[in-house]
């Protein structure tokens, strides 16, 4: 049996990816009339069947999404990212695309070794899971492949994105402990980590500079290295009555912590998270947190990715998904 004929073989012969391909059978104004005509004859000679306008055939090959993630954020009890990567899967099945998952080593990122199916147009468009080096995502962004950024964004890049609302989710979690009575209140995560840590620190210092509120650097509390490795909390030698944690992890973590301390969590302390992740059930007591709608910023990703592959000028720009206060046994007066 004959081999078929795919878009991706057209692609190959004349050098070019499977987009371009696709618009200039459709008659895109983005490509040349001399790089149509090119792509029509090698559409011709190998044998690829389309109709008149440049529609793909039921014999094409479906839509391929590459999902480029780190491995950073696939440590042990580490789900969030999965979650996510799952919902993505789903909402690709249901429109009938297909997709590749790269876990990006610390090295590579280091090195800026872009995935083999980035550089070879293996893939339609590019989706990257989690904040990756302002240096490696700009290497992605010179393959001229649609590319969605989903849970960070960069300034200066301009990549469309999708993230929860972290800003407003960390300000209306530290309302919260302040309207239970708390007026010293730290705030828990490395600053350097992620734009999303960044922007839930100053939602709480947005709520902390409202109130009025006493506010000292020593409140300012590490949880992790700038490579994401875990780190021993410590205490400051000015306690405050309150902890806001970047993630439902750093939440866990503290409260164990303080627990060793002899402390008693609401009792002594109240401590509140972020993500509603699996960590803030397993927590004893159960961590007051933000609900990150994980679906919506799945659904959201793929609507985005799908139409930039279909027309390039597609463009959103930065796209807030709201989550929602999550009240539990972590906090009170």
């Amino acid at each position: 049996m004959a081999k078929k004929v795919t878009m991706q073989d057209v692609a190959n012969k004349v050098g070019v990816s499977k987009v371009t391909v696709s618009k200039a059978l459709r008659g895109n104004r983005d490509i040349s009339e001399s790089m149509k005509e090119k792509i029509r004859h090698a559409a011709v000679e190998t044998g690829y069947v389309f109709n008149s306008k440049g529609n793909l055939t039921m014999n094409d090959d479906p839509k391929c999404i590459g999902i480029i993630s780190a491995e950073r954020y696939y440590g042990q009890e580490d789900y969030f990212y999965i979650d996510l990567y799952r919902l993505l899967s789903s909402y690709l099945e249901k429109i009938h695309y297909t997709c590749m998952f790269h876990i990006l080593t610390f090295n590579n990122e280091k090195n800026g070794i872009i995935p083999i199916m980035v550089e070879d147009k293996t893939v339609d468009g590019v989706i990257i899971l989690g904040q990756l080096s302002k240096e490696y995502v700009k290497k992605i962004v010179k393959q001229n492949i649609p590319l969605v950024f989903l849970d960070f964004y960069y300034d200066k890049v301009d990549v469309d994105s999708i993230n929860t609302d972290n800003f407003f989710g960390t300000y209306e979690i530290t309302n919260m402990l302040i309207e239970k009575g708390h007026t010293k209140i730290a705030f828990v995560g490395n600053l350097n980590l992620t734009s999303s840590i960044q922007d839930r620190f100053l939602g709480y210092y947005k709520s902390i500079l409202e109130y009025r509120l006493q506010f000292k650097d020593s409140w300012i509390i590490n949880d992790r290295t700038d490579d994401s490795m875990w780190l021993d909390i410590i205490l400051p030698d000015d306690m405050p009555t309150a902890f806001v944690c970047n993630c439902d992890k750093t939440a866990l973590i503290l409260i164990q912590k303080l627990e060793k301390c002899g402390y008693k969590i609401p009792e002594d302390y109240s401590v509140v998270g972020f993500d509603d992740s699996i960590h803030a059930m397993q927590s004893n007591p159960t961590i007051s947190t933000v609900r990150v709608d994980l679906d919506e910023m799945a659904r959201v990703a793929i609507k985005m990715i799908s139409k930039k592959i279909n027309d390039v000028k597609t463009q959103y720009g930065r796209v807030m998904i709201k989550g929602n206060l999550i009240i539990r046994d972590s906090t009170k007066k």
